[in-house]
């Protein structure tokens, strides 16, 4: 078997895996990143999520580098398409959830442009379709991972003296004997004030399969018939107020009933909006392009099992009803939702296999929430991020900060039949702490698997929150490295911490909010 030997190897290829090895790189280390899936990408490429950000993303609030991805976004539509409209800041889909939603290829593009110089000068191995398949760990130490690629089986190992886990649902800790902890806390553990009593392991968020639409009026695209379609028409759960496919839906704060619709013109919350990728109204096209937005709603959400520490039967059962769900609720869209005028159906949705060139038309990963995540040396509690805990405007400042975010504690419905829970959340810090494992010396959680809980998970998951996880991740690794140090040592001695923060801010990481932010 072949053996590679590099400085760091980053399995997973989603925004925090790219942004650690952007990081890394950056600091001359050579790198490999593998990926399970034909795209790098995660959240924005290969699952379809465009950015849910904070309401200051446009000023501060991420690292440099995220800010420089969002900039190449619009740049390559301004710069490779006529645009009619220029609003500021632009907008490609002029979708609710963010201001740059935008097509997950432009995504994909732009992120393997920012790695290309790396993968030109072989600084930087990229490896698709390519899955961890044995983790080699000795006492406290990683020493090697096998790797398959899923295409031609070749399977080969590679060794470094760090390793990172970026992986959308935390899949190299239990492979290296990393502790970790799935789904809720129990409060006697946690003292959150929203934890559970008692501790429920499958007590996990929905997972979602994203489709994307392009509205075609007056033309006929209806797709035939999901085979599960029956089921899923007629599925009711305890927690909703209508049949699961339907305009209705609980409002994620209020838990009231909440009426949706299709589009703005109409009254009730505008699904087709609201993630809007493509607004055709500010390009103009050679062809009749219409808008295209990708379904990521309420009523696409996977609450029927999980798909990881399950069974493989298991897990590609929940996989399947899952896709099933999604397209079910784009043939109910298409043939039987009620309509204004009192007709049914929008035939003219159609699915657009090309966005994320599959077969089925459905994203290439399914969107997961939440992931597995470690026993950390230090674990983000509700009481970090919430006002009732905080005097000032923001949350805990870590004196072991690495990074910044914001966004309210979203928990969707969970594998336990759970509602939502949206609670606020203030402006929040990031903490070294969260990313080291406490029983391993060389692996640190470069995505959603850090040291949260199953509550703070609902505002450390997004994308710009990630990005900086994975960036901080790789300039760790440099700095151990470069000043023979470890992880451990650099977060619990406050001198070196100091250094490592003073690197950080040098190469574009925000570690504190605008002074604002903290006075009353």
């Amino acid at each position: 078997m072949k053996t590679v030997d590099k400085d760091v190897v980053i399995i997973g290829g989603g925004l925090g895996g790219c942004a650690a090895a952007l990081s890394a790189c950056a600091n001359g280390l050579h790198v490999l990143l593998t990926e399970e899936t034909d795209w790098i990408g995660g959240q924005v490429t290969s699952q379809g999520v465009p950015p849910d950000e904070h309401q200051w993303i446009e000023e501060f609030g991420s690292t440099r580098r995220y800010q420089t991805y969002r900039r190449k976004v619009r740049e390559f539509y301004l710069r490779t398409m006529d645009v009619k409209i220029t609003k500021t800041p632009f907008n490609p889909g002029n979708g609710l959830v963010s201001s740059i939603c935008h097509d997950p290829r432009v995504s994909l593009h732009v992120l393997n442009e920012m790695l290309l110089p790396y993968v030109l000068t072989n600084q930087l191995t990229i490896l698709l379709n390519t899955i961890v398949t044995k983790v080699n760990r000795n006492e406290r130490t990683v020493t090697s991972v096998t790797y398959k690629n899923a295409v031609t089986g070749i399977e080969e190992m590679a060794t470094a003296p760090y390793f990172i886990d970026a992986t959308e649902a935390g899949d190299l800790l239990p492979l290296a004997g990393v502790g970790y902890v799935t789904g809720a806390e129990a409060k006697a553990d946690t003292h959150e004030p929203h934890a559970l009593e008692v501790a429920d392991p499958n007590d996990i968020q929905a997972f979602t399969y994203v489709l994307g639409m392009e509205y075609r009026q007056g033309e006929n695209h209806t797709i035939p018939e999901p085979k599960m379609y029956e089921f899923w028409k007629e599925f009711h759960p305890a927690i909703w107020p209508d049949n699961y496919l339907s305009f209705f839906a609980p409002h994620p704060i209020t838990k009231e009933i909440r009426e949706y619709t299709l589009f703005r013109e109409e009254t009730g919350f505008p699904l087709w909006d609201y993630r809007r990728c493509f607004d055709k109204e500010q390009f103009n096209a050679p062809v009749d392009a219409g808008d295209v937005s990708l379904m990521n709603w309420p009523q696409s959400d996977y609450f029927l099992g999980n798909i990881y520490d399950v069974s493989d039967v298991e897990k590609e059962k929940h996989l399947y009803q899952a896709k099933q769900l999604s397209l079910s609720l784009l043939y109910w869209l298409q043939t039987e939702a009620p309509r204004p005028n009192g007709e049914k159906g929008y035939p003219g949705l159609k699915l657009r296999k090309d966005l994320f060139v599959t077969e089925d038309g459905l994203a290439k990963a399914a969107y997961i929430r939440e992931a597995r995540r470690i026993k950390a040396e230090y674990t983000i509690v509700e009481q970090d991020v919430s006002a009732d805990f905080n005097e000032g405007k923001t949350g805990k400042v870590y004196v072991d900060r690495i990074g910044i975010g914001s966004y309210s504690i979203d928990l969707h419905p969970s594998m336990s039949g759970r509602t939502y829970l949206d609670i606020k959340a203030l402006p929040f810090h990031i903490p070294l702490g969260a990313l080291i494992p406490k029983d391993t010396a060389n692996l640190l959680a470069g995505s959603k698997n850090i040291g949260t809980t199953h509550i703070t998970n609902g505002c450390y998951r997004l994308h710009p929150t990630e990005w900086n996880i994975g960036e901080a991740c790789g300039a760790l690794v440099a700095f151990c490295i470069t000043n023979k140090t470890d992880p451990k040592t650099v977060r619990e001695n406050n001198l070196i911490v100091k250094r490592f923060q003073d690197m950080l801010r040098a190469d574009g990481f925000e570690l504190e909010w605008p002074a604002e932010f903290y006075c009353e």
